[in-house]
């Protein structure tokens, strides 16, 4: 009796760090499991051997910054039954995204002793913006626990068990005490969704937003707060709002809200 082949699995890179990649390798004794499931047919930051598709799943970390990437992005969504895209960089244009808000050409042209060798987009997007998602993970980086599940959802045929709420409701959980409230420290908790395990609260520090927006976020209700409680002053709201998941569809409009 043939043997059934398992499911593919690659892992692509765009603009990035890796270190969404890194999650997957951090699985440690849980990626042998995996690895029991799945082919990892393209991973190379963990491998030279590749497979050609198609591909059953494909993970996808980085922001699309380049025409080449417009064109690849495509070509991978087409090889890929599953597309996930994993990290703050693939689901909200990453760091990289504070280019949107200014002028790319001027960036280059004090970066790069030669500007001209440079081929870039004016901005940097998530992957959503150009293909199909199939779903988000987000986070600087992933939890991996989240990946896993992920990762186990799909091969199973349902749908991701991935929480939505804010970092608020973590630090409940944890018996930890509200930094805003406590110390008058700035914290984005209400409007961040949940995945850090509330990290920086636990240190009576803010939340910086690594996981991006929760679901409804209520962001100019916790700007006003920052603002009138806490004396936070508008140049530092727009800053607040710019860093991981800077171009994130409700991080974004608030920023610009404040810059107007």
């Amino acid at each position: 009796m043939a043997k059934a082949k398992k499911p593919k699995l690659a892992v692509w890179k765009f603009a990035s760090c890796d270190g969404c990649q890194l999650a997957l390798l951090s699985c440690e004794d849980e990626l042998l499991a995996v690895a029991e499931r799945i082919d990892i047919a393209y991973f190379l930051e963990a491998s030279r051997a590749t497979a050609k598709g198609p591909y059953d799943i494909s993970l996808v970390e980085g922001s699309i910054t380049t025409p080449e990437d417009a064109k690849r992005i495509q070509k991978i969504r087409r090889d890929s039954r599953y597309l996930v895209t994993i990290g703050a960089c693939a689901t909200a244009g990453g760091i990289q995204s504070l280019r949107n808000f200014k002028d790319v050409a001027e960036f280059i042209s004090v970066v790069y002793a030669e500007p001209h060798y440079i081929e870039t987009l004016d901005t940097s997007t998530p992957i959503e913006d150009h293909v199909y998602v199939d779903f988000e993970l987000r986070g600087c980086p992933i939890n991996k626990i989240q990946l896993l599940e992920v990762i186990g959802a799909l091969l199973a045929g349902r749908k991701p068990n991935i929480p939505t709420h804010s970092v608020c409701a973590e630090c409940k959980q944890n018996a930890t005490p509200c930094v805003m409230v406590a110390h008058g420290t700035p914290c984005l908790g209400p409007v961040t969704q949940t995945g850090c395990g509330a990290i920086c609260p636990a240190y009576n520090r803010g939340c910086y937003g690594c996981f991006g927006p929760m679901e409804k976020p209520n962001t100019s209700s916790l700007s006003d707060w920052w603002h009138r409680q806490l004396g936070v002053e508008k140049d530092d709201l727009v800053r607040a709002f710019r860093s991981f998941n800077a171009y994130a569809r409700e991080f974004r409009r608030e920023s610009e809200d404040h810059e107007r």
